[in-house]
Order: C-alpha cells, then sequence, then structure tokens
C-alpha cells in the first residue's frame, strides 16, 4: 500500500471516531493538518485567535455529545488554547486540542516556540498525551476521544512535534481501531433509587434543581416525566434552561431565591452546588436542606452540602429508574400545598415586576426592553449564546426556551469572550437553527474580530451588542484627560456595528425600541451575519436582588 503522513493519520483518525468539526489558527507546523482534515470531510473553520477556536471545540462537544477539535501552532498558540482547556474542564464538556511543537529531537534546545506544552495541558485535562511513533497516531487520537466523552466529560490534549507531523509510514501497517462507541450510561443501586423516593415523599418542600448536565445526557423526557409525575416546582441553572420548558407552571425560577431559601429537599439533576447554586449554603439555602444528587462523577456527590441520597451514574438512565419505581407506587406532590401556593403567588409577582420592565419604552433602553424584541421576534427552535455580566444574567429571566441545548453562556468558568466561538459553533452544528449572540460591550470585545469568521463562512448570525460604554456600570462620558477614566469605562457610544460592514456584513445603530425591532427582524432574515449595536441607559440594572450572588 502507498506511504501515508502524520497529517493524514491524525485527520483521518479523528473522521474515523465521530469528530466532524475542527477550529484553529495554521501556521506551522500544523498547515498539513488542516489540509488533511479538509480532504477528509471534517469541516475546518480558520478562526481569528486560538481562544475562540478552543471554545468553539468545547461548545461542539456539549451540543454534539462528540468533541470538537482545535488545531493550533506550538508555543503561544497552544497556551492561548489553554482558555478553552479550562472552559471545557469547568463545564464538563469534551473537546480534543492538537497542538503543533517543533521537532521532537530539538528538545530542550530552545527550538522555535518550544514551550512545554504537555505539562501544561495536564492542569485542564482529563488525558494528554505525545504520541511516540506515526504509526500510532490513531490509538492516540481513539484514546482522547474516549477519555473525553465517558465518565464526566472533559477536555484531552494530544501534542505532535513537527518531525511526527511529517513522517510517513506504509499505511498497511497501520491499525485503525474502531470507532469508540458513545458513552455508557450506568445506573445506579436500585436500592438507592426507592429510597431517593421515600425521602422525596416525606418532604415537605421539595424542589428539583434541572442542571446543564441534563440537558448533555439528552435527558430532558425522563426529566419531564419526573417532574410531571411528582408535580414538584423546579428550577433550572442557566444552561439548563429548556430541558423542561422555561415556561411550565411548575417552573419557580422568577422565585429563586424563595425556593432556594426554604426548600427542605433539593433533587439535583445534573446541577452541582458549585458558587452558581451558592455553594448549597446558608442564607440562600435553609442550614438543614437534605439533597438528593444525581452526578455521572461519584467524587462530586455530597461536595459542600452532604447527600442525604447520592446516586452516581448517568442522569437519563437514573431519572429513568426513578420514573419506573413511580409508575409501580405513584407519588404526587399536592398543588394546594402552601408550599406550591405561597412560590406560585412570588412567581406571579416577580413576573409582574419584570414584566413592566420588559414594557417600559422609555429612550434610552433598559436591559429588559431590548430582550422583551429579542424574545418576541425569535423563531422557535433559536440558539441563544449571551455573555457579559448584566447582559448575560438578565437575559437568562427574560429569554424563555422549549427545549434543551439552546442557550449558551459563560457556564461554570464564568469566562469572557466565549461568545463569539460558541456562536459560530453552534452555526455550523445547527445550519437549521437561527443563532442569536447577545455580548455585553466589553464581552465583545474578548473576540469581536470573529465577526470576519462569521462572514467569510457565511454564518447567518445575529450578533446583538448591548451597549453600556463600560464592564458592569455603564458610564455617560469620560473626563478629558483619558487617564482620569474610571478603569471600567470605554468610548462612549462606540460603533460596533461599523465592524461587521468591512467584511460584508450588516451593521445597525438603534437607539429607541423601534429601530430595534425594525433592524432585529431584518437580520433575522439575511442570509449574511448582522450586527446591532444598541445604546442603551449607562444606568440600566437588573431587578434587585435579596441576597448577592455569591454566598458571603
Amino acid at each position: 500500500m502507498a506511504d501515508i503522513n502524520g497529517a493524514t493519520l491524525i485527520a483521518r483518525s479523528l473522521k474515523q471516531q465521530g469528530v466532524e468539526f475542527m477550529f484553529g489558527v495554521v501556521g506551522f507546523p500544523v498547515f498539513s493538518i488542516a489540509s488533511a482534515a479538509q480532504s477528509e470531510g471534517i469541516t475546518y473553520l480558520g478562526m481569528r485567535n486560538e481562544q475562540s477556536a478552543s471554545y468553539a471545540a468545547a461548545a461542539v462537544g456539549y451540543l454534539t455529545g462528540r468533541p470538537g477539535a482545535c488545531l493550533v501552532v506550538s508555543g503561544p498558540g497552544m497556551i492561548h488554547a489553554m482558555a478553552g482547556l479550562s472552559n471545557a474542564w469547568a463545564n464538563c464538556w469534551p473537546m480534543i486540542l492538537i497542538g503543533g511543537a517543533s521537532d521532537s529531537y530539538q528538545e530542550g534546545m530552545g527550538a522555535f516556540q518550544e514551550a512545554p506544552q504537555v505539562e501544561s495541558a495536564r492542569l485542564y485535562t482529563k488525558w494528554t498525551a505525545r504520541p511516540d511513533a506515526a504509526g500510532r497516531i490513531p490509538t492516540y487520537i481513539e484514546q482522547a476521544v474516549r477519555t473525553s466523552i465517558y465518565g464526566r466529560p472533559g477536555a484531552t490534549y494530544l501534542d505532535f512535534p513537527d518531525d511526527l507531523i511529517s513522517a510517513t509510514v506504509d499505511e498497511a501497517d497501520v491499525e485503525f481501531p474502531s470507532q469508540c462507541p458513545d458513552p455508557p450510561r450506568p445506573q445506579a443501586a436500585p436500592q438507592e433509587v426507592e429510597r431517593a423516593i421515600e425521602v422525596l415523599r416525606q418532604s415537605e418542600r421539595p424542589l428539583a434543581i434541572i442542571g446543564k448536565g441534563a440537558a448533555y445526557s439528552h435527558a430532558e423526557e425522563e426529566v419531564r416525566a419526573f417532574i410531571d409525575a411528582t408535580q414538584i416546582p423546579f428550577l433550572s441553572s442557566p444552561m439548563g434552561k429548556g430541558v423542561v420548558p422555561d415556561e411550565h407552571p411548575l417552573s419557580v425560577a422568577p422565585a429563586r431565591a424563595m425556593a432556594l431559601q426554604e426548600a427542605d429537599l433539593v433533587v439535583l439533576l445534573g446541577a452541582r452546588l458549585n458558587w452558581i447554586m451558592h455553594f448549597g449554603k446558608p442564607p440562600r439555602f435553609s442550614a438543614d436542606v437534605k439533597t438528593i444528587q444525581i452526578d455521572i462523577a461519584a467524587e462530586e456527590i455530597g461536595r459542600n452540602v452532604p447527600a442525604e441520597v447520592g446516586l452516581a451514574g448517568d442522569l437519563k438512565a437514573i431519572v429513568g429508574q426513578l420514573n419506573d419505581t413511580l409508575s409501580g407506587a405513584p407519588f404526587e406532590f399536592p398543588g394546594d400545598s402552601a408550599w406550591r401556593t405561597n412560590l406560585a403567588e412570588r412567581v406571579a409577582k416577580n413576573k409582574a415586576s419584570v414584566r413592566a420592565m420588559m414594557d417600559d419604552e422609555s429612550v434610552p433602553m433598559g436591559y429588559y426592553r431590548v430582550f422583551r424584541e429579542i424574545q418576541e421576534q425569535s423563531p422557535p427552535g433559536t440558539i441563544i449564546q449571551a455573555e457579559g455580566a448584566q447582559t448575560m444574567d438578565i437575559s437568562r429571566s427574560v429569554l424563555m426556551h422549549d427545549a434543551p441545548r439552546l442557550r449558551l453562556d459563560a457556564g461554570s468558568f464564568g469566562t469572557m469572550g466565549v461568545g463569539l466561538g460558541q456562536a459560530i459553533a453552534a452555526a455550523v452544528v445547527h445550519p437549521d437553527k437561527k443563532v442569536v449572540c447577545i455580548e455585553g460591550d466589553s464581552a465583545f470585545g474578548f473576540s469581536g474580530m470573529e465577526v470576519e469568521t462569521a462572514c467569510r463562512y457565511k454564518l447567518p448570525i445575529v450578533f446583538v451588542v448591548v451597549n453600556n460604554n463600560a464592564i458592569g456600570g455603564g458610564v455617560e462620558a469620560l473626563p478629558e484627560d483619558p487617564f482620569a477614566a474610571p478603569p471600567s469605562g470605554y468610548t462612549i457610544d462606540a460603533g460596533y456595528e461599523k465592524m461587521i460592514e468591512g467584511f460584508g456584513g450588516r451593521g445597525y445603530l438603534v437607539r429607541t425600541p423601534d429601530e430595534l425591532s425594525k433592524a432585529y427582524k431584518e437580520a433575522l432574515s439575511d442570509p449574511m451575519p448582522s450586527l446591532i449595536n444598541v445604546l442603551i441607559d449607562p444606568h440600566a440594572r437588573g431587578k434587585p436582588q435579596k441576597f448577592q450572588w455569591l454566598t458571603q
């Protein structure tokens, strides 16, 4: 048979292992890997920054269950992509980072862009390696893919020196492993499942918290059946939204503070008691709250709050076990209980408060009026990416989802700069869906050049920049001396919409609800990317919170 080089072995092995998308910035020594990936049928997107490429690869892992690949050059390129590795690590998303490196025979000599890449990657990966021979590349690729998706998902890293990428071997001597199957779905011990139902029966104020782990597990059918059967109130984490529709009558998201503080039992469905859930600690939670915790990672059970019942395994499988147990001995929490009644009253009150802000036609606009337009005009199944401090947080309470995996944001790591990479990933994974990327002006600055990437690949993403001239709280003006400006301040009324026009997209500058409505309608129907720069009231804020976000 003919000789085959390392680059082709990498690309062919990725394709055989179900990797369909690759994002990167090419240069020495990875040009040939990108070309080979295209030849093997992998969709390659050339990004403008390695950070965005790595964020995109991780988002593909979340959206599809198979890792996206990120391809970067040696040294600084690989270091930039560590941002995506760490984001995947924190969110438990599968991705593969492929880093080029200087020739192996130059190791330790001060080679071009030489860096301790393998050692650095180990901090944020489940597995990292440098293949020892070109003929064994397929084995390493299979292990990288399998490790990234089995158990708790996460990132893997493979380091390829130039001499391995260009090395040739006889194809007849290469063994290509079969595609690793989808991850197994381990169940919990039946006696523990029965105990969980018994603890639920004894609860007076139960609450389910649905996390993005439920979305990743594709457990929406099982979780919806569980909520409908038990009739217990629930709230969703930011990316758990839509596993059960946000508008479901048992959703108590508008009464989040009350629900968390007063629940005597919390059922964690793919959610973690990390900072997003205030660690499960007072004052946000009751000091004696009990938990039923389901998690793919056994070591997560009991973190921060001892679990009354811990069910380690796949969420889809375990909630299916709970439903099977309930079918034989039904339990339905009474709708006329004080718990359900009090929560419903608080939900109605808080919804009315938010609705008033959504209907405020004042100019300049506030966040809620901007998000109302997006909510009302976006077609069903729209994927929303949102990032930026208030932009992201406030959008959660206004933008409703009726299906899972339709929201992407800064996630468990609170990473700013993920937005455009994630939006591009969503657009290539789901070309049948509309993708809307909502950015605070600060967040947009991290990766704004990726609008060129969207235009180059003709991805009809609608970018909405909610512009208050600053990080966090906005500013109306800057002092004459620029070095006396507040550290959070940015250019006043910056013309972000003009950026995209230079790349063939359409830009809009809007200040009023009518201008926003018209621009958004046009952008949704545009076959090219669009950017709407919304100048809002610099003093606009979210609804006052009873507690600070982090437990103090």
